[in-house]
């Protein structure tokens, strides 16, 4: 088990966080980046404290795929640069 998957594998807010990651596209971006364990500490961090919880489950559920995160996203300025990175 990765650092990755052990974070995700915390509490529900942090799988939220993996969903996105997943949904957006990326996911293994994230992985690839420099001192990725610290980043995806700071990206779990932002995400369990979100109050959005409900939502961003509802928002998961609801898209097949999706080019942006749900304006609330508190990952939403880690995701455009990993989007960016990948592109």
């Amino acid at each position: 088990m990765t650092f990755f998957d052990y974070l995700i594998s915390v509490d529900a807010r942090t799988a939220l966080m993996r969903r996105m990651m997943q949904k957006l596209g990326v996911d293994k971006q994230l992985k690839s980046v420099p001192d990725h364990t610290a980043v995806t500490s700071r990206a779990v961090d932002r995400c369990r404290s979100c109050e959005h919880q409900d939502e961003c489950a509802t928002w998961l559920d609801e898209h097949q795929q999706a080019d942006n995160p749900p304006h609330y996203c508190r990952n939403s300025d880690l995701i455009a640069r990993l989007k960016h990175s990948a592109g």
